[in-house]
């Protein structure tokens, strides 16, 4: 069973940094595009980072020039650096990889929390 596996969340103080991971192991399609979502409680799910496999990636205005989405030279990890964190920033945050048998796949979550 495919899984991808997140770490990296938890508490910083609003202007702090923290590097999100997505491990995806257990692959029996290749991977196109990856990326990050967040929630925050009672907020709808808002995408924050993509990256395909070109290189080419999106972001969020809200997150443009401060959060960086990249992968690991084996493309089976990829990354969230988040700088500059504020309190808006304060979320669930849930990777995704979008692989050629036509699905897409979640990773569990993992708790941001920016304090002021």
């Amino acid at each position: 069973q495919v899984q991808l596996v997140e770490s990296g969340g938890g508490l910083v103080q609003a202007g702090g940094s923290l590097t999100l991971s997505c491990a995806v192991s257990r692959i029996t399609f290749a991977i196109y595009a990856s990326g990050w979502y967040r929630q925050a409680p009672g907020q709808q799910r808002e995408l924050v980072a993509s990256i395909f496999s070109g290189g080419a990636t999106n972001y969020a205005d809200s997150v443009k020039g401060r959060f960086t989405i990249s992968r690991g030279n084996a493309q089976n990890t990829v990354y969230l650096q988040m700088n500059n964190l504020k309190s808006e920033d304060t979320a669930v945050y849930y990777c995704h990889a979008d692989h050629t048998g036509g699905g897409r796949l979640w990773g569990q979550g993992t708790q941001v929390t920016v304090s002021s």
